[in-house]
């Protein structure tokens, strides 16, 4: 839920003639003003007209608090400057509490908690084009530096006139001469939540580690809190593998970092994605388990004659049994090290060491998948014989099965020499389609840009973990008729303390099975 701060409101204790009111009124969030929210929320503007003022009144509350109801709203109307709105307050005490903070100031402007329904991000800014209206509260700290309760009314008497404080900011031409970047467009079903930015302080180590040790949400929230205060700050930090010691990061000590770390791996599993991660079937409650297949079906034949004997075969199904590998890797760090240097220090050596549990499952789901292969022919590496190789596979796998094949895994040096291909004329054979060249040899597409494409039609996987000169044809992901099944179990992260050394040791690790479960579905395309 998004809590924007009003500007212009006003208190009625009594009407003209007496009668008590107990109403405000004022804008409750104006059109097209960025705020920068604090939270995961970020900047927010809400469009013109992206409030709706239809359905339901909403509650008045005091602080965005469900179980402190002081009122409902009873107006709300859309103007070219924002929503504006008229809410009364209940005859509580709760309200009367609430109308002699307004008075003498304590609580100086409302805020509103709508729900966004339709919105995307601009350079950074969630533009809010839809939104549902759910309360509006009294609070004390803007968002907006001017959201200011304008006057209070304690009678029927004239107001005290308070000086008109000053229109906030509004974003100049020049601030908007810039392309803006659309990041993501999205539904939102769930609220989210913002008030004003409060500066944050960094923890100590000991604050750190309890929070680690805590974990969940109070772990997220702490390394949340540092990242968005070493952005603000222009701050930079480097971590090293292995036992990580002083000496290993003295950037972090005494001298600053120009810059972030640099990442030199992406932490990718394109043959885990395509092949997809089963569950184990026992919930990993033992070393092996057993994946049954079908050996010999049931047969169905014409029969001879009126009561003579019929097809008869016993089907026969074999228990394969499948073992579990165990991936891990550790990292230990100097109680110093983590003195020294910042928190998030430790969480880029932890993210290291899970992404490369990423790598390492990833490379044995590739290992075993070109080892289950079986040649279906050789590339001379010309177009004519590419095809007939792919398609040769393509006939060994429907082959007394009717199954299709799905993907071509290839290893990076392979899909160079795919995009590459070009007919007599010199056009590629398989083309950037948004290069305008569609239409021309459409057997497939492929961009330098990107792994992705679909060579003859099927799905193009390429991989780093192949050994060069591998391509593989075989059908995947599919859940009925794969060939080739990973199945994996995620364990996560162990710590403990070493005190005779004054340090921590973490680990990583994860459980991970293959299965050629139709080998002769599992072909490969050698080369000369």
């Amino acid at each position: 839920m998004i809590k924007f701060n009003a500007q212009l409101v006003t208190l009625d204790a009594a009407a003209e003639d007496g009668t008590p009111t107990r109403t405000i009124t004022g804008l409750a969030v104006p059109w097209n003003v960025v705020a920068n929210l604090s939270g995961d929320v970020g900047p927010v503007k809400f469009l013109e007209g992206s409030i709706s003022v239809d359905g339901p009144m909403p509650k008045l509350l005091e602080y965005h608090d469900d179980t402190r109801i002081i009122g409902r709203v009873t107006e709300r109307v859309s103007s070219s400057e924002g929503l504006l709105f008229t809410a009364k307050l209940s005859a509580t005490r709760a309200a009367d509490d609430a109308m002699a903070l307004l008075a003498d100031g304590s609580i100086s402007a409302v805020s509103v908690g709508a729900i966004p329904l339709k919105f995307k991000r601009v350079d950074g800014v969630m533009e809010v084009s839809e939104a549902r209206l759910m309360e509006i509260s009294l609070v004390s700290f803007p968002a907006y530096t001017d959201a200011e309760i304008q006057s209070v009314y304690a009678s029927a008497e004239e107001p005290q006139e308070i000086p008109e404080e000053p229109t906030p900011p509004q974003p100049s031409e020049e601030d908007d001469m810039s392309e803006p970047t659309i990041v993501e467009a999205a539904l939102a079903t769930q609220p989210i939540y913002a008030t004003a930015k409060r500066e944050f302080v960094l923890p100590s180590a000991g604050e750190f580690m309890a929070a680690y040790h805590i974990g969940g949400d109070t772990f997220a929230n702490m390394n949340a809190a540092v990242a968005e205060y070493s952005n603000g700050k222009r701050t930079a930090l480097q971590a090293a593998a292995g036992d990580v010691l002083t000496s290993d990061t003295p950037g972090l000590l005494p001298v600053p970092v120009l810059g972030p770390l640099v990442q030199d791996l992406n932490f990718l599993r394109p043959c885990v994605e395509a092949v997809g991660a089963r569950a184990y079937p026992d919930n990993g409650q033992s070393k092996t388990f057993v994946r049954p297949t079908i050996t010999t079906h049931t047969s169905v034949a014409t029969q001879s004659t009126e009561l003579s004997a019929v097809s008869a075969t016993t089907m026969v199904i074999a228990a394969n049994t499948i073992s579990k590998t165990t991936l891990a890797g550790q990292v230990t760090l100097s109680e110093q090290d983590i003195s020294f240097t910042s928190p998030q220090a430790m969480q880029l050596i932890l993210n290291d060491l899970m992404g490369e549990a990423m790598i390492a499952s990833d490379n044995l789901c590739a290992d075993n998948l070109l080892s289950a292969a079986t040649s279906s022919g050789v590339w001379d590496l010309t177009v004519a014989d590419l095809l007939k190789s792919v398609y040769d596979s393509a006939v060994d796998i429907s082959s007394n099965r009717n199954w299709t094949p799905t993907h071509m895994f290839v290893s990076p040096d392979v899909w160079g020499q795919l995009g590459q291909l070009a007919d007599t004329t010199g056009r590629p054979v398989f083309p950037f389609i948004g290069a305008g060249l569609t239409g021309q040899n459409a057997l497939g597409n492929a961009t330098a840009a990107s792994w992705n494409g679909n060579p003859l039609g099927l799905q193009l996987v390429v991989d780093s973990n192949f050994a060069s000169k591998t391509m593989i044809i075989t059908r995947v992901g599919q859940g009925q008729g794969d060939a080739f099944e990973y199945y994996e179990q995620i364990k996560g992260l162990m710590s403990f303390e070493n005190p005779s050394v004054l340090g921590r040791t973490m680990s990583y690790h994860l459980y991970a099975s293959t299965f050629a479960a139709i080998s002769g579905m599992i072909r490969k395309i050698t080369q000369a």
